[in-house]
């Protein structure tokens, strides 16, 4: 064996142990993960997703801070080598200056995923930046689910259609993001040509008076109700258009028990169609969650 290669080896082995990954989880190859046709890409069903890389918690501040600690740009980019790894191809993340420093950094060190890419921020506000972004080459940019279902709360669908629009000018798939199933009834019902939607398992934009509506009382935070996921995926069934479902697990609160993982797994994969994918964020700072989550979305669509 070349010392280059001995010291590749080496230095793997050492960014696993780095992440509480065992030498033995860190054998070479993987087997392919199924994958769909999106665009011009070809889409692993399981998407490593962007919160955890930035501190996005959507639990609380401190577990939050704890996320954001731990990810270093040294850290989240161990983290996108080790998906491509274990047969991950495809990151999707949100799109500001932190984002688009870290996809440069990880393409120059050889990095393959696909960049899928969620409208952000200072994009939401200057729709002039999609063509920024598009020079980055993704495969889709979406309109954030948040702003999407503040513009559905207020009868201004119409932002939501040119900024896609506007995607699809600069030559890019344009998606709608949201966690409201209605949203996506909204669309549909009216013929709209995006091409794709992110659709969230649990529809943590309700405002307290809308949980109050629905449930007689607001929880403290963001809502998780037990039956959201298939409220969400009985609208994704009734699309032809690609959807990316994302916070199967509600944002870490559906991790326990372990063999709550898998279930869940099944859960929405039977429930979303067969050209659809996951998206799942990872911060594996106990586990090699990466591999974890690859040879159970294997085993689930074996």
């Amino acid at each position: 064996m070349s010392h280059s290669v001995t010291s590749s080896r080496r230095g793997f082995v050492a960014s696993a142990v780095g992440m509480g990954i065992s030498a033995a989880a860190s054998a070479a190859s993987e087997a392919a993960l199924p994958k769909v046709k999106f665009g011009k890409a070809e889409v692993t069903r399981l998407i490593i997703g962007s919160n955890p890389l930035y501190g996005y918690a959507h639990f609380n501040s401190i577990y939050g801070r704890a996320m954001r600690e731990w990810m270093t740009q040294d850290q989240r980019l161990k983290v996108l080598k080790r998906c491509e790894e274990v047969g991950i191809n495809t990151w999707q993340v949100h799109f500001d200056q932190e984002s688009v420093a870290d996809l440069k950094r990880y393409r120059d060190e050889g990095g393959k995923m696909n960049w899928l890419l969620l409208g952000h921020g200072e994009m939401m506000k200057n729709p002039g930046l999609i063509k920024d972004a598009a020079k980055l080459d993704p495969i889709g940019i979406a309109h954030h689910g948040n702003l999407t279902d503040d513009r559905f709360r207020a009868g201004e669908m119409d932002k939501v259609r040119d900024f896609y629009r506007m995607v699809q000018d600069a030559g890019i798939p344009g998606g709608i993001s949201t966690h409201n199933p209605a949203v996506v009834d909204h669309v549909e019902g009216r013929g709209w040509d995006n091409d794709y939607f992110m659709t969230c398992m649990y529809r943590v934009s309700r405002t307290p008076e809308e949980s109050r509506r629905e449930f007689g009382e607001a929880p403290l935070g963001e809502t998780y109700f037990e039956k959201d996921p298939e409220r969400m995926c009985k609208m994704v069934r009734q699309t032809k258009k690609t959807c990316f479902a994302f916070k199967l697990f509600a944002a870490g609160r559906g991790i326990d028990p372990a063999p709550r993982i898998e279930q869940t797994f099944r859960k929405i994969f039977a429930g979303i169609k067969p050209g659809d994918a996951v998206i799942v964020g990872m911060w594996p700072r106990f586990k090699d969650e990466p591999k974890e989550n690859a040879d159970t979305v294997r085993r689930v669509l074996a």
